[in-house]
Formats: C-alpha cells, sequence, structure tokens
C-alpha cells in the first residue's frame, strides 16, 4: 500500500493522488465512508451494490404450462430417467 502527504484546503478538500486512486480502483463517483478515531481518520470504499434485492427476483424464472405442486418440486430427480429420454 502506498502512503502519500497531502495538504487540506481553505474549504476542507482533500485530492486524493491518481496513483493511490488507481492502486485502489477508486474512480469518478465512488462513494467513500470517513470514519473519525484517535489518530486521525481512515477512508473506506462504501461497498457496491448490485442493484438487486431477493424481491426482484420475483418472477424471474418463468415456467410454460401447468402449475407443479410443492410435492412434485420436492421429489428427487432420477438423472438416469432424463438420460433415457435425451437418447430417444
Amino acid at each position: 500500500m502506498s502512503t502519500t502527504t497531502i495538504t487540506l484546503s481553505s474549504k476542507g478538500q482533500v485530492v486524493i493522488p491518481k496513483e493511490i486512486r488507481d492502486e485502489l480502483h477508486w474512480e469518478a463517483g465512488t462513494e467513500l465512508t470517513l470514519i473519525a478515531n484517535a489518530s486521525g481518520v481512515t477512508l473506506k470504499a462504501v461497498p457496491k451494490k448490485s442493484g438487486r434485492n431477493l424481491a426482484d427476483l420475483i418472477g424471474m424464472l418463468k415456467h410454460d404450462g401447468q402449475p407443479l405442486s410443492t410435492v412434485a418440486l420436492c421429489q428427487p430427480v432420477d438423472l438416469n430417467e432424463e438420460d433415457s429420454l435425451d437418447a430417444s
């Protein structure tokens, strides 16, 4: 990890040098968390969200045909039976 010295501007701003941004893969728009501690501050990138949650996935997989019962869905699959169907 790199170490560098930067200067706080009159507006309270700092510039993170390009070589450090590149090393951390921080691009424009990266959200950062600033954590104050006894010795100063720590900057951490906010983890990127995938943009999906479980509710977004409902209905994603479609089934054509009659609805299957819970019993039918829970039955084990016999791979030998499927193999014989593929061969025909």
